[in-house]
């Protein structure tokens, strides 16, 4: 007798502040793995599409609400999930954590941001899950401008190469970086400085968001 499939999705959603990354884990209140942490996520509605299910699943189970996820996979062997046959699909996006206030509920006894580095054990697949998220966003950075609503409306330019060089998990050619980034023309240099550590106040930029918007839409290459 041939076994339903039922379908899930999931949510990995990074953060990003003062140089470090994290992911956004919940604490599960239900068996299967009961009180052990997982990506958010859940089950989809009969009335609702990929896309209102994470969203959903994410604000009820965190509080937290994002316009926009990337799909990054579907995930589907057969043991995946002790509950059965269930296959998830599987989304991830990058925010700023400040910029939200956790509140866990339904699914979820807690709701907590983790370094990318000192991660508890996961349930189910979701070290791989995450695994291969972390590639896809790396990955993506080299090849489009992604991740400048991580920083302040006014920036100097060291802050993003700060931002790229923790993303990439490695340090940039500072010189050709810039280069790179000046000639995509989506930086606005300002007519104010900012004074950091000991060295001479630094010019500070702002994104030309109509230019950087187009770009994304456009999927240029400037490779890093």
């Amino acid at each position: 007798m041939s076994q339903s499939i039922k379908l899930t999705i999931d949510a990995v959603v990074f953060g990003y502040e003062e140089g470090k990354i994290t992911v956004l884990l919940i604490k599960r209140k239900y068996e299967p793995f009961k009180n052990k942490w997982a990506i958010p996520g859940g089950f989809i509605q009969g009335d609702e599409s990929l896309e209102q299910a994470v969203e959903r699943e994410l604000y009820e189970e965190t509080g937290i609400k994002i316009n926009y996820l990337e799909q990054l996979y579907t995930f589907g062997q057969p043991e995946r999930d002790p509950r059965g046959r269930i296959v998830s699909i599987a989304y991830f996006g990058l925010v700023r954590p400040d910029a939200f206030k956790l509140f866990a509920s339904t699914d979820a006894e807690d709701a907590q941001w983790f370094s990318i580095d000192e991660l508890p054990e996961l349930s189910f697949d979701h070290k791989e899950i995450l695994e291969l998220a972390i590639k896809r966003l790396q990955s993506k950075i080299t090849y489009e401008p992604i991740g400048f609503e991580l920083l302040d409306k006014k920036f100097p330019f060291s802050d993003l190469e700060k931002l790229y060089s923790t993303l990439l998990g490695r340090k940039v050619d500072r010189r050709n970086f810039r280069k790179k980034i000046v000639g995509l023309n989506v930086l606005d240099e300002l007519d104010e400085k900012v004074s950091k550590g000991s060295g001479r106040p630094a010019n500070l930029f702002q994104f030309n968001q109509k230019r950087y918007f187009q770009l994304k839409k456009e999927g240029i290459i400037f490779e890093i």
